[in-house]
């Protein structure tokens, strides 16, 4: 892990400390669309820090179906979605260990609601146990915390496929259910450092196919889902999330 500023260049701004602070120790912070202050929850020692990108005018479209960034006409069915690029690229940093392993790695977007579009500023890295195909969270009382004490709402979650192609695995669209059925903007990151052809996807189950045939499975474990009656696939690219390099985000590591 960083252990020093003077490691990283000027544009970006870090802050790391390790606490057992009591709650009403707690560094009190306010998120907007540009600021995020670091914040400590309990019960366990957690390390936490913040990035600051320097401020530009383009704001991208991420491309459906490509991985890439481009400009895509705006989504007018559900709210826009601000993401900084940086939050994936620090992402993968915290994983690549477990990536080098063939071992995945997951996290959690928590975002915050302003004029009509979600902003992701924090990154919440759960206590995890994982396989070269699976991952499971660990103590989600700290995640539900974290997100309540920040007032975050729950916009998904990001995770890596360290050897496998970019899609969602069965067991990741039952993952996505249960966020999306929360928050119908919820998105499922995908990071495929191997797939030549797509790095990483934005995804979300279509609704209402998606959602309806999650909804009736009651399997569990890698499994086939039928295909909609409608003939629409149970999962798409996200087509309102754009990429915003003017965005500052929090990293909050519970391992």
């Amino acid at each position: 892990m960083r252990t020093s500023a003077s490691d990283f260049p000027p544009a970006i701004a870090w802050s790391k400390r390790r606490t057992k602070e009591p709650a009403d120790a707690m560094i009190q912070t306010h998120h907007d669309v540009n600021q995020a202050a670091v914040k400590y929850h309990p019960p366990s020692a957690i390390t936490s820090w913040v990035e600051t990108a320097p401020l530009e005018s383009s704001i991208s479209h991420v491309a459906a179906s490509s991985g890439k960034i481009a400009y895509l006409e705006r989504s007018s069915t559900i709210h826009e979605i601000h993401l900084s690029a940086g939050l994936m690229d620090e992402f993968m940093v915290l994983a690549s260990a477990n990536t080098e392993n063939d071992l995945e790695t997951c996290g959690v977007l928590g975002a915050s609601l302003k004029n009509g579009t979600f902003y992701v500023t924090t990154l919440i890295v759960p206590k995890q146990e994982s396989s070269s195909n699976s991952c499971l969270a660990l103590r989600e009382e700290e995640i539900f915390a974290l997100q309540d004490e920040l007032s975050l709402f729950p916009l998904g979650w990001i995770h890596t496929h360290p050897s496998q192609s970019c899609f969602m695995s069965s067991i990741d669209l039952h993952t996505q259910y249960s966020f999306q059925v929360m928050l119908p903007e919820a998105v499922a990151i995908v990071m495929a450092p191997t797939d030549s052809s797509r790095n990483f996807g934005i995804f979300r189950l279509t609704d209402p196919a998606g959602i309806n045939a999650l909804r009736d499975c009651k399997e569990r474990g890698f499994h086939l889902h039928r295909e909609p009656t409608d003939g629409s696939p149970i999962y798409e690219d996200c087509s309102n999330v754009f990429i915003n390099p003017n965005l500052r985000f929090e990293i909050i590591d519970l391992r």
